[in-house]
């Protein structure tokens, strides 16, 4: 038999599993008419190869969810251990994120491109679908761009940062 269990607590398991899950880390950006913005994402999925298709979600209620769900074209920039700062960067609130950001560049297509990431992709996105107060998206990616750092993974466990690599067992 099962047993209701309150509404707060079933949003205070579903935040313990999750938290206990780790995530690769990605920075999502795009250009709207006020100019560069991003965010972090540890939602990301592989959707397909062939064709190549990524999915994300994003707070409807994040200052840059209106310029990012309005785009046309994003990129998506997979980051590695020497990002945590930002990763940091572009999950805080009412940051002005390109402004503190060390390296990036506007891609000849518009989009901004942060530099020394493990690798960016340049998608289009497809569909947007609403998902209580957040929006999952799908996209196909039209360009992957090498990034300049091989460094290990960046990772979301436990409400922080962390990186696999040479020093994490393997287990199969």
């Amino acid at each position: 038999m099962q047993t209701h269990i309150p509404a707060a607590t079933i949003a205070d398991q579903f935040r313990l599993a999750f938290g206990n899950h780790p995530a690769g880390v990605a920075v999502v950006t795009a250009t709207g008419h006020c100019g560069p913005v991003g965010i972090t994402a540890s939602s990301l999925i592989s959707v397909s190869a062939e064709p190549a298709y990524l999915a994300f979600n994003i707070a409807q209620r994040s200052g840059s969810a209106e310029v990012i769900l309005d785009a046309e074209h994003i990129v998506v920039h997979f980051l590695t251990e020497p990002n945590a700062d930002v990763a940091t960067l572009f999950a805080t609130p009412g940051e002005e994120r390109f402004s503190k950001l060390a390296g990036w560049e506007q891609l000849p297509t518009g989009e901004p491109l942060i530099h020394g990431v493990g690798v960016a992709m340049r998608c289009t996105i497809e569909s947007r679908v609403a998902a209580g107060p957040a929006t999952v998206v799908v996209a196909s990616v039209l360009e992957v761009i090498p990034g300049q750092s091989t460094a290990a993974p960046l990772v979301y466990h436990r409400r922080g940062y962390h990186s696999i690599g040479e020093h994490t067992r393997l287990i199969a």
